[in-house]
């Protein structure tokens, strides 16, 4: 993302976010800090090692970062997405120092190869490397990139595994670096982060009978128990079961599927976060109409 790009983005946090200066620090980046590698061409990856655990210390995990904030003065607190351990928070002593080998790699969005020990909550980070192997986010898939990070950290809890929502993530960065429409991109990763986490039923199945939904009936999802035939005193969002069925299929072709799909997952999302809103989606619907 170009300097104006980003001080565009800013503005805008700072306008529409209830914490514009939390977004901004957090999921936003500074004009002048880089937040991935100008070129991460596939040749450079590096052969994953199976992590390891001995005792209270881990080694050679996959891992993202999905937030991070000041510790005393020369620490960051780091929010790390890994394969093996899910959500997990690390002290990374010394990172804010001008000098530290982990200030350039602990960016959002790059793989990263990881270790840490401890036996709290809160544990220390001992390792950090990057890998490559996927291209830099830019502008607009940028600020996607730091909308999934902001459902990560509001969704999911920490030390709860999830390697298969750990490969989505990373399909998903893929995908947006690539140039792949993002509201089709965004939808399918939300539908998987609540199924993945526990709190989606099967869209494609009725609730009520137990069969699977019909395409020409008009639904209601219930977001404890799934879909169930629309009734007039409904205020939840209607979709038609062909929008449920081509979701599950991740089918978006569908201009209607498109429009209701995205009704219903800020409708699912809004009810697990228990209203509590989520910044960027703000500034995304102001910028793309997600």
């Amino acid at each position: 993302m170009d300097t104006n790009s980003t001080l565009e983005v800013r503005d805008r946090a700072a306008t529409y976010a209830p914490n514009a200066d939390e977004l901004v620090s957090t999921f936003v980046p500074d004009p002048g800090v880089d937040t991935a590698p100008a070129v991460a061409p596939p040749q450079q990856t590096r052969k994953r090692t199976a992590p390891r655990t001995v005792g209270t210390r881990v080694t050679a995990q996959p891992a993202f970062v999905l937030h991070s904030y000041p510790y005393k003065e020369t620490s960051l607190i780091v929010e790390l997405l890994t394969r093996d351990f899910g959500r997990v928070a690390l002290i990374a002593k010394g990172a804010k120092r001008p000098h530290s080998q982990l200030r350039g790699v602990l960016q959002t969005f790059q793989p990263l190869s990881t270790g840490w020990t401890g036996k709290n909550e809160l544990r220390t980070l001992t390792d950090a490397d990057w890998v490559g192997g996927l291209l830099p986010l830019e502008k607009t898939a940028l600020l996607c990139g730091f909308y999934l990070n902001e459902l990560l950290v509001k969704l999911l809890a920490r030390d709860d595994a999830h390697p298969a929502l750990f490969d989505h993530y990373v399909s998903t960065l893929n995908q947006l670096a690539h140039n792949e429409p993002p509201p089709i991109v965004l939808r399918k990763f939300e539908t998987a982060l609540l199924k993945e986490t526990g709190v989606a039923a099967d869209l494609a199945r009725c609730a009520d009978s137990r069969g699977r939904v019909k395409p020409g009936i008009q639904y209601v999802v219930d977001p404890e128990r799934g879909p169930r035939p629309a009734r007039d005193n409904d205020t939840a969002p209607r979709v038609a079961g062909k929008t449920l069925l081509d979701m599950e299929r991740e089918e978006y072709t569908d201009p209607a599927t498109q429009a209701q799909s995205k009704q219903l997952m800020r409708f699912l999302l809004a009810h697990q976060l228990n209203g509590a809103p989520l910044n960027t989606r703000q500034i995304l619907i102001d910028l793309m109409q997600l």
